[in-house]
């Protein structure tokens, strides 16, 4: 052990060292192999998994062998009433926009919860389930350069080995910080790609360091107070529903026009508006409920970054698309 240093050139300033959150999880570089980590040790014969999912959560099942399947989501998000699971078969389900806590409770009273997996990639501060595992992504809600979370039944430790590319993965950030999101988009594109290793190693101590130094009740106050915003002036324009009550900090305020409006003639007033997810368009019909989420949702940014007067602005350039 090296002792303390004592002087020489500081530090990124940050404030102080706190829990964290999610205490006694376990921690990875990535959501996606925490998901490997799992598959390594469960070696179910199956997994079932939305056809309306990113990718980013095949690439573990391909690299350990595992069989998987596709099943269809209802139009409230919830499971094909006609999947069944076999006795050796798991079930990975997405808390889509942190907006479905409801169909997770429906799903645990119909299969058995040892073989439901929850990805909460898009559900940060909704709490792990009594299931076979959830799964987190905290980048996708904070300004981290990787990271995943595991909550599992499954005798899994700790990596032993330490991710150590976070630094290389971190240009973005301080581009954006300091400059603007266009003068750092390629850096994101490279640190997105160094994420497609799915072996697990455990959280560098560069992200854990950040991790511990974001306020979580401010950051999901603020969220709950835009997403809430956001819906009081578009929910007419809305053709998805949601029960209010039961959103906690979510990801995004998830908006389904009845009329597709161009991410392009947005990005041209620079509203940057994510697409859940082109990899969905090769494996789904193009009448499915799927394809219709993938070429038409839009899903709106509610985070700790925007005051009313942001969100008005995009507002206005949604509807006067309509």
């Amino acid at each position: 052990m090296l002792d303390k240093p004592i002087g020489g050139y500081f530090e990124l300033e940050l404030p102080p060292n706190g829990p964290g959150a999610y205490p006694g999880s376990l921690k990875f570089q990535s959501a996606r192999a925490a998901f490997c980590a799992l598959l390594q040790v469960g070696r179910p014969s199956r997994v079932w998994v939305p056809r309306y999912i990113c990718d980013a959560m095949l690439s573990p099942l391909k690299v350990t062998g595992i069989d998987f399947s596709f099943y269809a989501l209802e139009d409230d998000f919830s499971i094909d009433t006609n999947l069944q699971l076999g006795a050796d078969e798991w079930l990975l389900y997405v808390n889509y926009f942190g907006a479905c806590s409801y169909q997770q409770q429906r799903i645990l009273q119909r299969f058995n919860p040892a073989q439901v997996v929850f990805d909460h990639a898009q559900a940060f501060f909704a709490p792990p389930l009594d299931c076979l595992a959830t799964i987190y992504s905290p980048r996708k809600f904070f300004g981290l350069p990787d990271g995943g979370l595991m909550f599992t039944r499954l005798p899994l430790t700790q990596p032993s080995i330490v991710d150590e590319d976070s630094l290389q993965r971190s240009a973005h950030l301080l581009k954006r910080l300091a400059g603007t999101p266009e003068s750092g988009y390629n850096e994101y594109q490279s640190a997105e790609a160094t994420l497609e290793g799915v072996e697990p190693k455990g959280m560098s101590i560069l992200t854990g360091r950040l991790f511990s130094s974001i306020d979580y009740a401010l950051v999901k106050e603020k969220r709950n107070k835009n997403f809430q915003f956001l819906h009081n002036e578009l929910a007419d324009l809305n053709t998805l529903t949601f029960d209010i009550e039961s959103i906690d900090g979510p990801l995004c305020y998830p908006m389904l026009p009845a009329a597709p409006v161009p991410h392009s003639d947005l990005a041209k007033q620079r509203i940057f508006v994510a697409r859940y997810w082109p990899d969905v368009i090769t494996r789904t019909a193009p009448d499915s409920r799927e394809r219709l989420l993938t070429e038409r949702l839009l899903p709106l940014c509610c985070d700790q970054r925007y005051e009313e007067s942001d969100l008005l602005r995009m507002i206005n350039a949604i509807k006067r698309e309509l």
